[in-house]
């Protein structure tokens, strides 16, 4: 493969891989014509580790015909393939999205970070509904743009969050906007999970295995050296040009109830305490601090701290727990005037606590029904939901106009981690930072493969 490689302007690109490129403009009537059977046509770009789980899950619905199926890599497009033969197989979802147009009513979006906006953005150029997995995109402007053309198109969307739709997650919205501790004032929220990477940048390179297309994986990334167990299959999260370390992997779930709950928009100043920036990985260890605007659940103001990285969280008053009991490994706390109520992630209940105890509430009243503790019937949810606003039953409760706002939220803390300790102030209407150097990571250049 060639050393030289170009890049070009983003909204070139996405023109180019859209309506502009292959001439396609399905109506409104084509599509529903489409549909007239009462099924839905899936196409699939990215069917490895996360992406098989997906496909399995939008596959379990009944109404469900997978038609089409993309990986950069041919092992994962194999096991894939071994589940659904009838579909046709790409390596490239261009090509995918070019001779399956008129045959799919769907695209499920499974990739790298970096690939989510222009995959996602060329399937709703031709028209297709898109459930994509999360966070949403790479870059805050992508988010907006993904936003923006959903809206324009009316497209049915969905991010990938699907414990968005579990029992305890919708247990703790309702028991939040009931006002059962009073107007919140803090979230704080934690993962001890370490997307991230200190060290030093890897020199040389590994032959690329045969069985993966290194140019498409790369996509609009900038071209570098295949590193045998540095990206792929597993470790791109970590690295600033593919992921968005652990505050864009396990930030976007655990971010989502207490910001449904509190129906935040984006956040007005961000900090991060981490270390000095490499240009490379991010930092193993961050505690990232929001202020966001009122909303009708908050006081005049909200501060949300997050803290990654192994030990995590640091100590706090706020998260001592009654009879000395351990955090849970992963979850929020919402602090209010009237207590605290602790959403451990996932499966577990929220728990209220007063004065230091403990208490006791109803659940009866918010229609829930019983407790739920089944992740693979609960997680189904989410994707069913999609399938079924798909065709014509219902909405999402992941929208791009919802997930958008929450995927920035977290990006312009991972972009905060370039400035360390630096307070970074936001204006949500110019989509700018006052602070002039942090507005070149709001977006990024594509390569041309």
């Amino acid at each position: 493969m060639s050393k030289k490689f170009t890049f070009i302007d983003r909204r070139d690109f996405l023109k180019k891989t859209g309506l502009g490129l292959f001439g396609l403009a399905l109506s409104p009537a084509a599509l529903a014509n489409m549909k007239a059977d009462g099924r839905l046509r899936t196409a699939h770009i990215g069917v490895g580790n996360m992406g098989f789980e997906d496909l399995k899950a939008i596959s379990s619905h009944s109404l469900v015909d997978v038609t089409a199926l993309c990986d950069v890599d041919s092992n994962n497009l194999a096991a894939a393939a071994k589940l659904f033969p009838n579909a046709k197989t790409y390596s490239d979802y261009r090509i995918m999205l070019k001779e399956m147009a008129n045959n799919v009513d769907a695209v499920i979006v499974s990739t790298p970070d970096h690939t989510h906006a222009p995959a996602s953005m060329m399937a709703m150029n031709i028209n297709k509904p898109v459930y994509c997995q999360k966070p949403l995109t790479h870059h805050v402007t992508e988010a907006r743009k993904m936003k923006a053309l959903a809206k324009k198109k009316n497209l049915v969307t969905q991010m990938g969050i699907q414990v968005h739709s579990f029992y305890d997650y919708k247990l703790a919205t309702l028991l939040i906007q009931s006002g059962i501790i009073g107007k919140v004032n803090t979230v704080r929220a934690w993962s001890p999970k370490n997307w991230g990477y200190d060290g030093p940048e890897p020199t040389g390179s590994d032959p690329v295995p045969a069985n993966l297309d290194w140019n498409l994986w790369l996509g609009t990334a900038p071209e570098r050296p295949y590193k045998e167990g540095v990206y792929h299959p597993g470790n791109w999260r970590k690295i600033m040009d593919f992921g968005c370390g652990t505050l864009g992997d396990m930030g976007v779930h655990i971010f989502d109830t207490p910001y449904n709950a509190l129906q935040l928009d984006v956040p007005r100043t961000i900090i991060n305490e981490c270390r000095q920036p490499t240009g490379f990985g991010f930092p193993e260890h961050n505690i990232v601090t929001y202020e966001f605007p009122a909303t009708p659940y908050t006081a005049e103001t909200l501060k949300w701290v997050w803290y990654d990285g192994p030990g995590a969280p640091a100590d706090h008053e706020d998260l001592k727990l009654p009879n000395g009991e351990k955090l849970p490994e992963q979850g929020a706390m919402f602090m209010g005037e009237k207590g605290r109520l602790l959403l451990p992630h996932f499966q577990q209940l929220p728990r209220l606590i007063v004065d230091g105890k403990y208490q006791e509430f109803e659940v009866a009243p918010f229609n829930l029904g019983a407790p739920v503790k089944d992740y693979d019937g609960e997680s189904k949810k989410h994707y069913h939901q999609f399938v079924d606003a798909c065709l014509g039953n219902g909405e999402c409760t992941a929208p791009f106009e919802y997930s958008a706002r929450l995927t920035e939220t977290i990006l312009l803390g991972v972009i905060a981690g370039r400035f360390p300790n630096q307070m970074l102030h936001w204006d949500s209407r110019k989509a700018k930072f006052s602070e002039k150097a942090a507005n070149k990571f709001l977006d990024g250049k594509y390569r041309k493969f």
